[in-house]
C-alpha cells in the first residue's frame, strides 16, 4: 500500500476540500482514506494500486485547481498500540 500526497493550489474553502477529496475517489475507485486540506494545499489518500501522475493531474486540473505535485511512500498501517 502507498500513501500518496498531492500538492494542489487554489483551495479556499470546505467545499473546495469536498470537490477534490470527491474527484480524487471518481479518478482511483481503490482511493482509500481520501483527504483534503486547503490550509496545507494538499490532499493525501492511500491506495494499493501505483497512482498514473497523468491522470491524477488531469482529475485535478479538470476541476480548475491547479496540481503541483505528487509524491507517494509505503503506507505502513498502525495498530492501537503500536
Amino acid at each position: 500500500m502507498e500513501k500518496v500526497t498531492v500538492r494542489i493550489d487554489g483551495m479556499m474553502c470546505g467545499m473546495c476540500e469536498a470537490h477534490i477529496a470527491d474527484t480524487i475517489r471518481a479518478a482511483f475507485p481503490d482511493a482509500k482514506k481520501v483527504k483534503a486540506s486547503r490550509a496545507h494545499g494538499e490532499a493525501t489518500f492511500i491506495t494499493e494500486s501505483g497512482v498514473d501522475e497523468a491522470r491524477l493531474k488531469k482529475a485535478v486540473d479538470d476541476t480548475g485547481y491547479t496540481f503541483v505535485s505528487v509524491s507517494s511512500e509505503p503506507y505502513k498501517k498502525r495498530g492501537l498500540f503500536g
